[in-house]
């Protein structure tokens, strides 16, 4: 934590806890977007319609470091990606 002009302490992140920011970030995206859901204990954004299309087409899978969230989770929909694995903070 930094200090402001008077000494006091000021914020640089909205931040809980440095260990949860990925899953808090996955869990925030699918509560703003219905049509992704999470994977059970993992940081995989899929498409809530992916198993009705399973077999029906080529899925496309994204993933990396989550430096620039929701970068990869951004683009999970219709036309676009079928899911996206984000990874820990900067890998």
């Amino acid at each position: 934590m930094t200090t402001d002009l008077r000494g006091s302490p000021s914020m640089k992140k909205l931040i809980n806890r440095p260990q949860d920011v990925v899953r808090e970030m996955a869990e925030g995206l699918v509560a703003v977007y219905p049509g992704l859901k999470l994977l059970p204990g993992r940081t995989v954004l899929v498409r809530n319609d992916a198993e009705a299309l399973r077999g029906d087409r080529v899925a496309v899978i994204s993933g990396g470091g989550s430096g620039h969230e929701p970068a990869h989770a951004g683009y999970v929909g219709p036309g676009m990606l079928s899911a996206a694995v984000a990874g820990d903070v900067f890998t």
